[in-house]
Protein backbone atom coordinates (compact mmCIF):
# COMPACT_ATOMS: atom_id res chain seq x y z
CA UNK A 1 0.00 0.00 0.00
CA UNK A 2 1.31 3.51 -0.85
CA UNK A 3 1.05 6.44 1.52
CA UNK A 4 1.07 10.20 0.11
CA UNK A 5 3.43 12.53 2.03
CA UNK A 6 3.48 16.29 1.49
CA UNK A 7 7.13 17.36 2.17
CA UNK A 8 6.56 21.23 1.78
CA UNK A 9 4.50 21.16 5.41
CA UNK A 10 7.41 19.89 7.21
CA UNK A 11 7.45 22.13 10.02
CA UNK A 12 6.86 22.22 14.00
CA UNK A 13 3.18 23.31 14.59
CA UNK A 14 2.05 22.59 10.93
CA UNK A 15 -0.64 19.48 10.62
CA UNK A 16 -1.08 17.73 7.65
CA UNK A 17 -2.43 14.57 6.60
CA UNK A 18 -0.88 11.62 4.73
CA UNK A 19 -3.40 9.67 2.34
CA UNK A 20 -3.37 6.01 1.25
CA UNK A 21 -3.26 5.84 -2.64
CA UNK A 22 -6.78 6.56 -2.84
CA UNK A 23 -6.90 9.45 -1.69
CA UNK A 24 -8.42 8.75 1.90
CA UNK A 25 -6.65 10.56 4.57
CA UNK A 26 -4.51 7.74 6.71
CA UNK A 27 -2.68 9.57 9.11
CA UNK A 28 -2.38 12.95 10.46
CA UNK A 29 0.67 14.10 11.27
CA UNK A 30 0.10 16.90 14.39
CA UNK A 31 3.15 18.81 14.83
CA UNK A 32 3.54 19.91 18.66
CA UNK A 33 5.22 23.57 18.54
CA UNK A 34 6.91 25.22 21.74
CA UNK A 35 7.98 22.30 22.94
CA UNK A 36 11.48 22.11 24.44
CA UNK A 37 12.37 19.21 21.69
CA UNK A 38 10.66 18.38 18.62
CA UNK A 39 7.91 15.85 18.98
CA UNK A 40 5.26 15.08 16.62
CA UNK A 41 2.06 12.53 16.74
CA UNK A 42 0.73 10.84 14.37
CA UNK A 43 -2.70 9.85 14.62
CA UNK A 44 -5.50 8.29 12.92
CA UNK A 45 -8.22 9.51 11.19
CA UNK A 46 -10.53 9.14 14.49
CA UNK A 47 -8.11 11.30 16.17
CA UNK A 48 -6.45 9.01 18.49
CA UNK A 49 -2.52 9.17 18.63
CA UNK A 50 -1.38 6.17 17.18
CA UNK A 51 2.48 6.79 17.21
CA UNK A 52 4.73 9.78 19.00
CA UNK A 53 7.80 11.07 17.60
CA UNK A 54 10.57 12.67 20.00
CA UNK A 55 14.06 14.21 19.36
CA UNK A 56 16.20 12.97 22.07
CA UNK A 57 17.70 15.81 23.80
CA UNK A 58 21.01 14.40 25.17
CA UNK A 59 22.28 12.12 21.85
CA UNK A 60 25.99 13.06 20.57
CA UNK A 61 24.38 12.21 16.86
CA UNK A 62 21.33 12.96 17.27
CA UNK A 63 18.07 10.35 17.54
CA UNK A 64 14.21 9.73 17.99
CA UNK A 65 12.72 7.60 19.34
CA UNK A 66 9.36 6.46 17.97
CA UNK A 67 6.96 5.77 21.20
CA UNK A 68 3.24 3.62 20.87
CA UNK A 69 0.82 4.14 23.82
CA UNK A 70 3.54 6.37 25.85
CA UNK A 71 5.86 3.38 25.51
CA UNK A 72 9.31 3.11 23.79
CA UNK A 73 8.74 1.07 19.86
CA UNK A 74 12.15 2.18 18.45
CA UNK A 75 15.17 4.75 18.69
CA UNK A 76 16.39 6.17 14.92
CA UNK A 77 19.90 7.19 14.36
CA UNK A 78 22.61 7.47 12.05
CA UNK A 79 24.55 4.89 12.07
CA UNK A 80 27.82 4.86 12.90
CA UNK A 81 31.34 4.25 10.87
CA UNK A 82 28.85 4.26 7.89
CA UNK A 83 30.88 5.10 4.32
CA UNK A 84 27.16 6.50 2.52
CA UNK A 85 26.42 9.85 5.13
CA UNK A 86 22.77 8.56 4.40
CA UNK A 87 22.31 5.31 6.36
CA UNK A 88 20.39 4.97 9.75
CA UNK A 89 19.67 2.15 11.75
CA UNK A 90 16.49 2.04 13.78
CA UNK A 91 16.49 -0.34 16.76
CA UNK A 92 13.06 -1.74 17.67
CA UNK A 93 12.45 -2.33 21.78
CA UNK A 94 12.89 -5.78 21.68
CA UNK A 95 16.23 -5.35 20.08
CA UNK A 96 15.71 -6.08 16.33
CA UNK A 97 17.63 -3.42 13.84
CA UNK A 98 15.80 -2.08 10.79
CA UNK A 99 18.72 -0.68 8.16
CA UNK A 100 17.28 3.05 6.71
CA UNK A 101 19.48 3.53 3.15
CA UNK A 102 19.50 5.43 -0.21
CA UNK A 103 19.31 9.49 -1.15
CA UNK A 104 17.23 10.59 2.38
CA UNK A 105 17.39 14.28 1.03
CA UNK A 106 16.12 13.01 -2.24
CA UNK A 107 13.58 11.23 -0.76
CA UNK A 108 14.76 8.29 -2.32
CA UNK A 109 15.72 5.29 0.19
CA UNK A 110 14.40 1.88 1.65
CA UNK A 111 13.63 0.41 4.66
CA UNK A 112 14.69 -3.08 5.06
CA UNK A 113 14.88 -5.78 8.02
CA UNK A 114 17.43 -8.79 7.53
CA UNK A 115 18.17 -8.07 3.68
CA UNK A 116 14.40 -7.91 3.33
CA UNK A 117 12.40 -4.99 1.70
CA UNK A 118 9.54 -3.43 4.43
CA UNK A 119 9.08 -0.18 2.67
CA UNK A 120 10.71 2.11 -0.09
CA UNK A 121 10.35 5.72 0.41
CA UNK A 122 10.24 7.92 -3.60
CA UNK A 123 9.10 10.87 -5.37
CA UNK A 124 9.57 8.98 -8.55
CA UNK A 125 6.19 7.88 -8.89
CA UNK A 126 4.98 11.00 -8.36
CA UNK A 127 3.99 14.05 -10.38
CA UNK A 128 2.65 16.35 -7.37
CA UNK A 129 5.23 18.44 -6.40
CA UNK A 130 7.02 18.20 -2.98
CA UNK A 131 5.00 15.16 -2.28
CA UNK A 132 6.45 11.79 -1.73
CA UNK A 133 5.56 7.76 -1.88
CA UNK A 134 6.12 5.64 1.55
CA UNK A 135 5.14 1.92 -0.57
CA UNK A 136 4.54 -0.49 2.40
CA UNK A 137 5.78 -3.59 0.56
CA UNK A 138 4.72 -6.23 2.97
CA UNK A 139 1.18 -6.53 3.72
CA UNK A 140 2.06 -7.50 7.39
CA UNK A 141 4.33 -4.63 7.72
CA UNK A 142 3.13 -2.02 10.07
CA UNK A 143 2.77 0.85 7.93
CA UNK A 144 2.64 3.30 10.99
CA UNK A 145 5.76 2.26 12.05
CA UNK A 146 7.25 2.41 8.32
CA UNK A 147 5.98 5.60 8.14
CA UNK A 148 7.28 7.20 10.95
CA UNK A 149 10.50 5.76 10.04
CA UNK A 150 10.60 7.85 7.48
CA UNK A 151 9.72 11.03 8.87
CA UNK A 152 11.97 11.14 11.31
CA UNK A 153 15.36 9.77 8.98
CA UNK A 154 13.98 13.02 6.97
CA UNK A 155 13.93 14.87 9.15
CA UNK A 156 17.00 14.31 10.59
CA UNK A 157 18.99 13.91 7.50
CA UNK A 158 17.72 17.81 6.80
CA UNK A 159 18.81 19.28 10.37
CA UNK A 160 22.18 17.45 9.46
CA UNK A 161 22.67 18.93 6.21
Amino acid sequence: MKYLVRDKLFAIGDDYWIEDEDGRHAFLVDGKALRLRDTLELKAPDGRVVITLREKLLSLRGAMTVERDERPLATVRRKRLSLLRNHYRVTMADGTELDVSGRILDREFAVEYDGELLAHISRRWLRVRDTYAVDVVREDADAALLIAVAVCVIRMAERED
